[in-house]
């Protein structure tokens, strides 16, 4: 009882600070510390036996695990980003779009991007890096309030894209190894629902954003903000050609290296965008400066979330929910949903609600005869949805780190495209395969 306190308690505790903007690295650890104590873990290495369970352990394996798996991305990811603001490819592609396409196309060309470079196999940490420069100067020249950044990216890479049939990211991925499946597993469904989330969702986000307009507010410029000065830009293709090189690179690599074909991607992002553009550049070493720096953040807040999970994984009352989750009556797949979608909730993270319910869950569900394909799709689309709680990663970096902005003026927008938009998703995909569709 005490346990299940503790891991609600801790949770909710990690939520309000976040929300409250306090310092990750600080609300990490202590959010996690309540945990533990209420579990009775103990605290130190010394006091127990090696590898088994405590909370200084547990914690900085967790953080320094995140560290380990995705420093060279974030750190190429960041600098990428860094380059095309430094010499005005962003600037230059932006006004291109706004050129052709119109102010009221701003929001629509971010977005796009995002889905692009996701489907495309880009890490969806590494597209917010890479598209926050050209969405801040659309932003700006469309005189949007900034607080809709990170919602204008977060819906392009974690909604329709992240989850659906065919996508390269891991959260499409994993189901596989347990359901003998394929990425494009329900993909008669996973089309519907995608193209739901994509309408539906960019109409509520406009929706948002318009009525933000009609309250008065406006695109608001920081003095960290790179200047708008009036300058020569590279060609618009030059600004493209770099984002083009990340895309086929990753796709070409995808298979043989997984996420590691990113670090070659972004590295021939960066080395193209500087051959392409070097005569533009205001001070190419002081971007790769900032570039490191703005990585080094993102990734301290993203991995002191991370480990919380790591405590919180080993305490009882942690396997008591999955447990419950995992065996809720009803419908297989109504059953399943709640599972992945609560665990990913708890654990911040919509590959780790996968991890942990899916080898309780697989075995379980297809004795029942559960299709193997409905199962698939409905665990990958319910994964994106309670995972982008305050305490995300993805969501605490492109919020923070990235765009620089609150959770009390940014999250609320986040929240209505990546928590309620997938939520309305995996209802509508269930309800299709209980109709017999695509099985």
């Amino acid at each position: 009882m005490l346990s299940m306190f503790g891991l609600i308690g801790g949770l909710a505790l990690l939520i309000y600070l976040t929300m409250r903007g306090m310092n990750l690295l600080i609300v990490g650890p202590i959010s996690a510390l309540f945990v533990a104590v209420f579990s009775g873990m103990p605290l130190f290495p010394q006091l127990v036996e090696e590898g088994a369970a405590n909370f200084v352990g547990n914690y900085m394996s967790g953080f320094s695990g995140f560290v380990t798996a995705w420093y060279m991305m974030f750190l190429l990811g960041a600098i990428f980003g860094k380059v095309m603001e430094d010499s005005g490819a962003a600037d230059s592609v932006s006004e291109f779009i706004v050129d052709k396409l119109g102010m009221k196309f701003a929001v629509l060309a971010i977005v796009a991007a995002c889905a692009v470079l996701t489907y495309g196999g880009v890490s969806l940490f590494v597209v917010a890096f890479s598209v926050y420069p050209m969405a801040l100067s659309l932003f700006r020249q469309a005189n949007l309030p900034r607080r809709f950044i990170p919602a204008a990216l977060a819906f392009g890479s974690v909604t329709f894209t992240m989850t659906s049939a065919g996508s390269p990211e891991i959260q499409n991925w994993i189901p596989i190894q347990f359901l003998d499946t394929s990425p494009v597993a329900g993909w008669e469904v996973s089309a519907i629902v995608a193209v739901f989330m994509m309408i539906f969702g960019y109409w509520w986000l406009k929706r948002m954003i318009t009525k933000a307009i009609a309250r008065g507010e406006k695109f608001e410029a920081r003095k960290t903000d790179p200047m708008m000065e009036k300058r020569e830009l590279p060609h618009p293709l030059m600004g493209l050609i770099p984002l083009i090189v990340v895309l086929v690179i990753s796709f070409v690599f995808h298979d043989s290296l997984k996420q590691s074909a990113l670090i070659i991607a972004l590295l021939g992002g960066v080395v193209s965008a500087y051959l392409l553009n070097r005569k533009y550049f205001k001070n190419f070493w002081e971007a790769l400066s900032e570039g490191t720096m703005g990585a080094l953040i993102a990734i301290g807040n993203t991995a002191a979330v991370v480990g919380f999970g790591g405590v919180a994984k080993a305490v009882p009352a942690f396997q008591t929910a999955v447990d419950a989750m995992t065996n809720i009556p009803g419908s297989p797949l109504i059953g399943a949903a709640i599972a992945v979608s609560v665990i990913a909730g708890m654990t911040g993270s919509a590959s780790g609600g996968q991890a942990i319910a899916l080898p309780l869950l697989a075995p379980h569900y297809m004795d029942m005869g559960v299709n193997p394909e409905a199962l698939h799709r409905v665990a990958a689309i319910s994964s994106g949805a309670l995972d982008s709680l305050p305490h995300n990663g993805y969501v605490v970096t492109t919020v923070r780190a990235i765009c620089g902005e609150s959770h009390q003026d940014a999250y609320n927008p986040v929240a209505a495209v990546t928590v309620i938009v997938p939520l309305i998703g995996v209802a509508i995909a269930i309800v299709l395969f209980s109709l017999g569709l695509g099985i």
